[in-house]
């Protein structure tokens, strides 16, 4: 590994992304500390991890807990991952995007500027795009007006990122996710599609007239991606999109889970473009920055789908 980190923080460190970026830290020999509430995050996905002698978990609260400097103090790499995630419920509780994420990435910064620490990598969204005009979007595309709380947080958290690396030399990494798939998934339409068809498989009810059309990428491919980047960077501050060349309607989803359960579900869609208030009926990033250092995905959007459905199928614990 070119850019070698031998003591990683992992915030979110219990969640979907979170627990598979942490069992591929330690496969790659890092030494890590995984922090989490487990409001959302599932002990159970850091099993594997639990019996290396290299991992440390801490369940701790971002937003309320202190004293992170003397956690990171030692540590080469702060990966924060931590967030509230629920884009479709933001405008129920205002301020709670602001709080578990603008507010606490602005916490997370002053600890690792305290303890010294000089790597910060953040997972960000494609979702600070808004409904961008440039279709697929590369990072360099402008704002437009933000449609989700969501987004408005985590592009305000890529501020402040960008202005500690300015003025305490941190080198920062920030990575602009589309929808992640596949084991330990937990929440999105895949899960909820799922769940709905598990409690009564004869038919299914959509948010939006299904023509939305989105990209989403295998977990597996996304860790690999934070990995290319971290290798092959050396710029002070470093963003990527990190998504799938391709795109799907929620109809080909719905066709592909089906498939996967083997049932032939009635659709009940909805009549507008978009499930909720900042669900964008078009999301579609450009890749080429960070495949230009060599990156590729190795599964399809609907090869990833089907992984998802197999592991909510063997894991139905998820769901209690």
């Amino acid at each position: 590994m070119k850019n070698k980190i031998k003591v990683a923080v992992v915030t979110g460190a219990a969640g979907f992304v979170g627990s598979n970026l942490v069992d591929d830290l330690l496969r790659r020999g890092t030494s890590v500390i995984g922090i989490d509430n487990l409001s959302t995050g599932r002990i159970k996905f850091l099993h594997k991890a639990m019996e290396n002698t290299n991992f440390t978990f801490l369940e701790k609260d971002l937003f309320i807990d202190d004293n992170f400097e003397e956690i990171f103090k030692d540590s080469d790499a702060i990966f924060h991952l931590a967030a509230n995630a629920d884009v479709r419920f933001g405008p129920e509780h205002p301020m709670k995007d602001f709080e578990q994420n603008t507010f606490v990435t602005q916490k997370m910064l002053e600890a690792t500027r305290v303890a010294g620490v000089k790597k910060f990598v953040f997972s960000s969204t494609g979702s600070v795009y808004g409904e961008s005009e440039a279709i697929p979007t590369p990072e360099n595309a402008p704002f437009p007006i933000q449609t989700s709380l969501y987004g408005a947080s985590k592009l305000a958290c890529e501020g402040l990122i960008t202005s500690y690396a300015e003025a305490f030399g941190i080198q920062v990494w920030i990575f602009r996710l589309v929808s992640i798939l596949g084991p330990r998934y937990t929440h999105g339409h895949v899960f909820d599609f799922y769940k709905q068809l598990t409690n009564h498989p004869e038919y299914l009810s959509v948010l939006g007239n299904g023509s939305q059309r989105k990209s989403y990428l295998h977990v597996l491919d996304c860790v690999d991606a934070i990995n290319q980047a971290l290798e092959n960077t050396k710029k002070h501050v470093n963003i990527f999109n990190v998504g799938s060349n391709d795109t799907c309607e929620v109809r080909d989803s719905i066709r592909w889970i089906s498939d996967e359960m083997q049932l032939d579900p009635i659709i009940k869609f909805g009549i507008e473009n978009r499930g909720w208030v900042g669900d964008n009926p078009l999301i579609h990033l450009s890749t080429e920055k960070v495949r230009s250092l060599g990156w590729k995905s190795k599964y399809t959007i609907e090869e990833s789908i089907k992984e998802t459905v197999k592991f909510m199928k063997s894991n139905a614990w998820i769901f209690d």
